[in-house]
């Protein structure tokens, strides 16, 4: 490797985009418009049913793209960072967009601290025409805060060593809702992340964001499986998350109540309460469970209620 590809290496940017045709040409462009001189952009349809295909054709050979049958999230990004070259890899939904700055703030942090094996930032919550909500400032990276309380700390805008995917693997194809945060609960045992704090992405909240919308029962238990998947497989774990355990499953079932109250399965959700109870009674009693119970009952409603009103002014 010369100097200059150490200091620039390859960076792989994975967009999977189904039904996301409205967003598309705008996450795409936001990744052709980075600052960094070396991106790989692979844009992979997941059997979109609306014209993706046309957006995607507007552009020519500019990126390689491809179109195939329906085979979810997960493994369409696995297919695609099975097919790239990139050192640095990242992911870009087809409806969220990366700040101008995005790859350079990331590749610059990377480069310069050789023990980290990811990079997350800041980020915008943005409304369906792409105006600015509120800024969301990520929490500092924790990898005990990430298993023990169910953090999802890495928004839009990670990027990570593909040394480090190769020994983790890829996303598990059998979580719709989740995926995300189960893979960088194998990727933190390879190294710690790094919070970037400034923004340098957009996450778009519309009407069918996976984010607010209602999941259907089997995706909101998918905290309780991740958790007990996480502590039965045989590895190496730190001693003081071990000890942990009763409180992450707790956490996980708190998380699994908030996604079934969200969806109007109340009965469900007090269900998941008491078994958050039976496993650590003690966190009932936090600011930061009651938090997570009421963010299930009333974020999707206020969230609506939110963007109806910009719509309206």
């Amino acid at each position: 490797m010369t100097p200059s590809t150490h200091l620039t290496p390859l960076v792989t940017i994975v967009v999977p985009a189904h039904n996301h045709a409205g967003y598309l040409a705008q996450a795409i462009d936001s990744v052709l418009e980075q600052d960094y001189p070396r991106i790989e952009l692979i844009v992979l349809d997941d059997g979109s049913t609306d014209n993706t295909r046309s957006v995607l054709e507007g552009y020519g050979s500019r990126f390689c793209w491809e179109t195939h049958t329906n085979i979810g999230q997960a493994a369409t990004l696995n297919k695609g960072w099975e097919m790239c070259h990139g050192e640095i890899l990242s992911y870009l939904s087809a409806d969220d967009r990366l700040l101008p700055n995005a790859v350079s703030e990331a590749v610059k942090v990377l480069t310069t601290r050789n023990e980290l094996v990811m990079t997350y930032c800041d980020f915008h919550l943005v409304d369906r025409s792409g105006r600015k909500l509120r800024t969301v400032n990520a929490p500092d990276y924790d990898y005990y805060k990430m298993v023990v309380n169910t953090v999802c700390m890495p928004g839009p805008g990670a990027f990570f060593r593909r040394k480090a995917w190769e020994q983790a693997g890829g996303w598990n194809v059998a979580l719709k809702q989740w995926p995300d945060y189960e893979y960088w609960l194998r990727l933190g045992l390879q190294g710690p992340f790094a919070r970037i704090a400034t923004p340098c992405a957009e996450f778009r909240v519309h009407d069918n964001s996976q984010t607010f919308a209602p999941v259907a029962f089997r995706r909101a238990e998918e905290p309780i499986e991740i958790l007990q998947w996480y502590y039965s497989e045989p590895r190496k774990l730190p001693a003081d998350i071990i000890a942990a355990k009763p409180l992450a499953m707790s956490s996980a079932a708190l998380a699994s109540a908030q996604l079934h109250f969200r969806a109007g399965r109340v009965i469900t959700g007090i269900a998941r309460v008491c078994m958050a109870s039976r496993a650590h009674w003690q966190s009932l009693f936090t600011l930061s469970a009651w938090k997570l119970i009421l963010h299930g009952v009333l974020s999707r409603p206020l969230m609506l209620l939110r963007l109806a009103l910009r719509r309206m002014s």
